[in-house]
């Protein structure tokens, strides 16, 4: 049971994320936010990234570079921007519920990238999951501050951190969960750079005493810290169980949305996370195998 914590952890890190990020996203646009936190969390890694590398006694091939700037491009410059667009035009509550759907995209991706079998029992724990999270997101009845667009863009952002954390299984075993994040990190970093200079949008303008708190805070506890737990939780329990941190997540934003942005706790939210919940446990539970007498 040890091995879970990695993925409470991971949870816990990422359920703050949409609150700081909507605070956030007042001060900075969409694309130079994800690069400075990023950026900024890739830097803090490093360290202990190198120390790490020398541990293993591995050195990186232009094969490994490659396939982590590939990571980087997926998990920042597609999915991150994306998911920072859909906080932006949707309730904190409702984007931690669209970026929750990505485990059923990494089960699909993980079945062919990442030799993961897709076996009944996920199906199962799937299929619950996804129903306790389109309660919650009530799509048919969509809440003041949610649009369309947003919505579109969180599943775009869900698809794409799927396939992210599937082929990341093809390489944090060898390379270690800190040396993907930190290199993934600045090269994703990187590119948003480009983009960013390409579109003639700040980089780092809104920096001020009052914003800098946030920004540290995105950037070395949901950024470096959450994404350290989840490719810890990737190494030690799959990329699909892993990803079952996202199931927890939406329980622990919605409560602090509620709490810090005076969002709307309904009755669908309430029971579409129980749902969410009873999928967990389901996941978790392994019957005691019957010795034979």
């Amino acid at each position: 049971m040890l091995k879970y914590i990695w993925v409470l952890l991971t949870a816990l890190a990422f359920g703050t994320m949409e609150i700081a990020l909507k605070i956030g996203g007042s001060a900075f646009t969409a694309l130079q936010l994800t690069f400075l936190r990023f950026l900024i969390g890739g830097l803090f890694l490093l360290p202990f990234a190198i120390h790490d590398l020398k541990k293993r006694q591995y050195h990186l091939t232009k094969r490994d570079v490659g396939f982590i700037t590939l990571l980087g491009f997926v998990n920042i410059v597609i999915s991150m921007t994306l998911f920072q667009l859909s906080v932006m035009h949707t309730n904190a509550n409702l984007a931690a519920v669209l970026i929750s759907f990505n485990p059923m995209f990494t089960m699909i991706f993980a079945h062919f990238v990442a030799n993961e079998r897709f076996t009944r029992k996920k199906g199962i724990v799937l299929a619950i999951c996804i129903f306790g999270l389109i309660l919650v997101a009530n799509p048919l009845n969509l809440a003041e501050g949610n649009e369309p667009m947003g919505i579109l863009m969180g599943l775009g952002a869900s698809i794409a951190f799927g396939l992210y954390t599937a082929l990341s299984k093809r390489c944090v075993g060898r390379l270690g969960g800190m040396t993907v994040n930190s290199l993934s990190f600045l090269t994703g970093a990187i590119m948003e750079l480009i983009v960013l200079l390409a579109m003639g949008q700040p980089v780092i303008a809104g920096i001020t005493t009052q914003t800098l708190p946030v920004l540290i805070y995105v950037s070395f506890v949901v950024t470096g810290f959450g994404y350290f737990c989840f490719m810890r939780a990737i190494e030690r329990t799959g990329a699909s169980t892993a990803s079952y941190a996202f199931f927890i997540k939406p329980l622990i934003a919605i409560g602090l949305a509620a709490l810090i942005l005076s969002e709307a706790i309904t009755w669908n939210i309430i029971v579409g996370s129980l749902i969410i919940l009873g999928g967990c446990i389901f996941n978790a539970y392994k019957p005691k195998a019957v010795s034979a007498s």
